[in-house]
């Protein structure tokens, strides 16, 4: 969450942000007159307090001095009272200040262009988009006719936007898993595989609740939440702490399923698996210090853009408008994968600095020299691998049905590409085994 004081003391800094969010810039206005009156009550409070103890000293004095106490115990008796009306007033109103101070988004960055998604920015592209030698089928198309996919069979047992992953294509997830995580490690990043689910105070930590609880899946009974990326998991480890200097930054390479409601998204991509309620993703998130949170930055989308190029297909960074942020960022550059069956570019991961509004909802410090300060902390999906893997499909399948797979990832699949059904092995998929044949001739002549 942002800091109290930089409302009181710069407020149209924080309503211009809201402003280009296109979010109500009245909500300030309320944190900010509620604090004026927690403020005021706490003066009150303080000096409700102060009197009492004057009070105090002035009977104490007064029974040494032989000296009639009556109007003195008087008014200390109404004290009491008065100060305790004051203090759950002043508690409540804390209160309401910070919900609603928890719920106000990140402010923007200056280089975040203002505006919706119209006004996404396009940084650089990586790759030539080629002329398709065929017209390339969707991935759900090509997976489904390869027999390494079944969202039918998952439908029936589990619900839309399930799946199976069948055969060479969950050896190809993990293969993409196994190397985002020996690239990253690699470069220093500590593996972490975090819990599945948090409690909702914890998962508050990471995220202003009331704009992602409609994403997220509750266990019933419980309090606990299945986790929809790692990152909320990984902000969580090192909650109210005070971190080493020495030790910053931290950056951890965390491995995950994500669970996501996908609420509002009826209607699209309910075909395969590019929008669905279950995946695997690598995050990569770092706890640093403020000064070094822009260099943190350009690493990991560097470390994301060196996973894309392995995977041999064309894609491009966008900055998001501001309009199209997240709330906890102040900026984030999307990945976009290029689709030739749409001919389209579409998102496959993000990389977003959250500067130290995470931190400061988690507790998480660090010693400056005489002083506590937040840490920052950054985000970014180094790969999201069932989307990935639908990129994939959709750019390396062969007129022929087949998928070629990118040389990067030959050492973790063992195989250079998964190859098209012949027509041969479609017979004998049909024709029943001899074995099996000779069974039912059998049944059938002693049914007789």
């Amino acid at each position: 969450m942002l800091d109290i004081k930089l409302i009181r003391e710069n407020k149209e800094l924080v309503k211009d942000s809201q402003k280009r969010r296109g979010m109500n810039e009245r909500d300030v206005d309320k944190v900010f007159d509620l604090d004026k009156k927690w403020r005021d009550l706490k003066e009150e409070v303080d000096s409700l307090r102060a009197k009492r103890n004057k009070i105090s000293i002035q009977i104490s004095e007064a029974k040494k001095a032989g000296k009639n106490i009556d109007a003195l115990m008087k008014e200390a008796k109404l004290i009491p009272q008065q100060l305790a009306n004051k203090e759950k007033e002043m508690n409540e109103t804390k209160k309401k200040r910070d919900s609603l101070l928890r719920e106000i988004p990140n402010i923007v960055s200056k280089e975040t262009p203002t505006g919706d998604a119209s006004k996404n920015k396009v940084l650089k592209e990586y790759g030539k988009v080629p002329k398709a030698a065929f017209k390339h089928k969707d991935h759900a198309d090509v997976l489904i006719a390869l027999d390494l996919l079944d969202t039918q069979k998952a439908s029936e047992v589990a619900g839309s936007r399930f799946y199976y992953l069948k055969g060479d294509l969950v050896r190809l997830n993990f293969a993409i898993i196994s190397f985002a995580l020996d690239l990253l490690k690699s470069k220093g990043f500590i593996l972490i595989q975090p819990p599945y689910m948090l409690r909702k105070d914890i998962l508050a930590g990471a995220i202003p609740l009331a704009a992602f609880e409609e994403m997220i899946y509750k266990i019933e009974g419980e309090d606990l939440y299945l986790i929809g990326t790692a990152e909320h998991a990984i902000n969580a480890y090192h909650s109210n702490e005070t971190l080493n200097p020495n030790s910053l930054p931290l950056r951890y390479a965390g491995i995950s399923p994500c669970f996501r409601k996908e609420a509002g998204a009826h209607g699209k991509d309910t075909k395969g698996i590019f929008r669905i309620h279950q995946f695997e993703k690598v995050e990569q998130f770092i706890f640093c210090k403020p000064e070094d949170a822009w260099n943190e930055f350009d690493l990991i989308l560097d470390n994301t853009i060196e996973i894309f190029r392995a995977l041999e297909i064309p894609f491009r960074t966008v900055c998001l408008a501001s309009e199209d942020l997240g709330r906890v960022a102040t900026k984030t550059i999307d990945v976009e994968g290029w689709f030739p069956s749409q001919e389209v570019y579409r998102e496959l991961g993000s990389c977003s600095n959250c500067t130290d509004y995470q931190a400061r909802r988690s507790n998480i410090k660090y010693q400056k020299g005489n002083e506590l300060q937040f840490v920052n902390t950054l985000n970014n999906t180094a790969i999201a691998t069932e989307r990935a893997m639908v990129c994939l499909v959709d750019n390396h399948q062969q007129a022929d049905g087949s998928i070629k797979i990118p040389k990067a990832l030959w050492p973790y699949t063992g195989f250079k590409e998964i190859k098209a059904k012949t027509q041969k092995q479609d017979k004998k998929a049909e024709k029943p085994d001899k074995k099996e044949s000779k069974l039912i001739k059998k049944e059938k002549k002693a049914k007789k």
